[in-house]
């Protein structure tokens, strides 16, 4: 099973809980970092890193001297990517999006494909825990193919946690996109709600279902929770905004270690998604 652990908005807690929850389960577990611009994971679960890998993403080579300046791969590529300027064709790697259309409509088979670096993907384990995360290189834009990168280390059998970027735009989908469960992590607050609905409505296009996670939930007001029952949005856990767990997490270590009765709670979490989805998680 796949369970996804998104927010609408960054510093909800989202992390804390892909982590806390990939350290308390039992049975085989992974967990994908795909938050690629700005991964975190590894400062709580401190893995092992076995392997690196640079990840690259293909866009257009021209060569001139085949080009007849017939503009059709400029015209076809909806990105800008491409443009013919006299008897020069300029390309604009940063702006591809590696569809391979431009090779497509070449006549005279002008266009090839070399490899443009997108960050690079690293692999590890921790204490039974398989790991894997993204990092994307400084100033690159296109963080999906690298997410998909991370997404293509996961396990046929066995739990997988992705720890999703923030937000709702393209990355998040890309993290979200044909998972079994997406668990969405909140705060009591007007800015929480805000992001929230933004989340909620992004997860019922991609028709996942869904539950919550309410952070710091002693603190701000009642209102996501009354979204949450007017939205039929089950709320699977609600975590206290607690000194103990705020020292563990300024600390860089995972709560449920220090407090090993959320380690149950952890585990009964999975259950009550095993139970919403009709999956097993190969964990109890």
């Amino acid at each position: 099973m796949i369970i996804s652990i998104a927010s609408g908005k960054g510093g909800t807690g989202k992390t804390t809980v892909a982590t806390n929850l990939a350290i308390s389960v039992e049975g085989p577990v992974q967990l994908l970092d795909c938050d690629v611009e700005e991964p975190n994971a590894h400062l709580f679960l401190k893995p092992a890193i076995e392997e690196t890998k640079t990840v690259t993403t293909p866009v257009p080579d021209i060569d001139l001297d085949k080009c007849n300046q017939c503009k059709k791969c400029m015209e076809m590529c909806r990105f800008k990517a491409i443009a013919v300027v006299g008897d020069t064709v300029l390309t604009f790697p940063e702006l591809c999006h590696s569809c391979g259309g431009c090779m497509a409509v070449c006549p005279e088979g002008a266009i090839t494909e070399t490899g443009r670096e997108l960050g690079v993907l690293e692999t590890g384990a921790v204490n039974g825990v398989s790991f894997a995360h993204g990092r994307l290189r400084v100033g690159e834009a296109m963080a999906p193919p690298l997410i998909r990168e991370v997404r293509d280390c996961t396990w046929d059998d066995g739990l997988t946690l992705i720890d999703a970027p923030p937000g709702t735009s393209c990355p998040v989908i890309a993290a979200m996109k044909d998972t079994d469960f997406v668990l969405l992590v909140t705060e009591p607050t007007p800015f929480g709600l805000h992001d929230l609905k933004l989340a909620v409505e992004a997860v019922k296009i991609l028709k996942i279902p869904m539950g919550l996670v309410i952070n710091r939930a002693d603190m701000g007001d009642d209102t996501v929770t009354a979204y949450a029952r007017a939205e039929g949005l089950p709320i699977l856990m609600e975590i206290p905004f607690d000194r103990q767990i705020a020292e563990s997490y300024s600390r860089g270590d995972m709560f449920a270690l220090a407090m090993p009765e959320w380690k149950a709670r952890f585990r009964e979490l999975v259950g009550q998604i095993e139970t919403l989805t009709g999956k097993g998680a190969g964990a109890k």
